[in-house]
């Protein structure tokens, strides 16, 4: 490395040391251990997602959790949307059809799935699903991404790469859109209880 690379290093590792690393987003700290190297960007979307939302307020009103503003996707319906399309893909990805357990899990989406279902019980369910997407990105053969895979009951054609890639972009964007969702829910209710 020449002298200009090391002074940028330098200051690189100055600003954003080991004690910064955990403040920088999941792609800028570097590879991952264990997923191959093409499937790298998929695997930080996902981890970001899965810190994205375990740094959510916990205590979010339960009563709020299936309240749709404007008509729109509930936070309780994205909390369980992301589990199941991340679940949905990643079977497609592993040239499975889906259960009569994924396919009940489908129709439910957007109702509470037992009473008293708060937000934590959602993360729970989402952090679960998130551990086993990583574990099968880990497990997933290279050699084997550009393989056609047959998604849904039409049999469209997508690639095993394209499915994971879809898994993790579709993760990323409900993520952004829970985000919103519940800032708005949360500023809403802080409204009710100033009243």
């Amino acid at each position: 490395m020449n002298r200009k690379g090391l002074v940028k290093e330098s200051l690189f590792l100055l600003l954003f040391g080991m004690e910064n690393n955990e403040k920088l987003e999941v792609w800028l700290r570097g590879p991952l251990p264990n997923i191959p190297p093409l499937l790298q960007p998929a695997a930080h979307a996902l981890l970001q997602a899965k810190e994205e939302v375990n740094r959510l307020r916990h205590n979010f009103p339960s009563e709020m959790l299936w309240t749709k503003p404007a008509g729109l996707a509930s936070v309780g319906f994205h909390m369980q949307h992301l589990a199941g399309v991340l679940d949905r893909l990643l079977t497609y990805a592993r040239q499975e059809s889906l259960s009569i357990e994924q396919l009940n899990y489908l129709k439910q989406e957007g109702n509470s799935p037992f009473p008293d279902c708060n937000f934590n019980d959602l993360l729970e369910i989402l952090n679960r699903q998130f551990a086993i997407s990583i574990s099968q990105i880990e497990q997933t053969d290279s050699s084997t991404l550009l393989e056609v895979r047959m998604v849904g009951r039409a049999q469209i054609p997508s690639t095993h790469l394209g499915l994971i890639f879809h898994a993790a972009e579709h993760t990323m964007r409900h993520v952004g859109q829970l985000l919103v969702t519940m800032k708005f829910l949360e500023a809403e209710f802080d409204k009710k209880i100033k009243s």
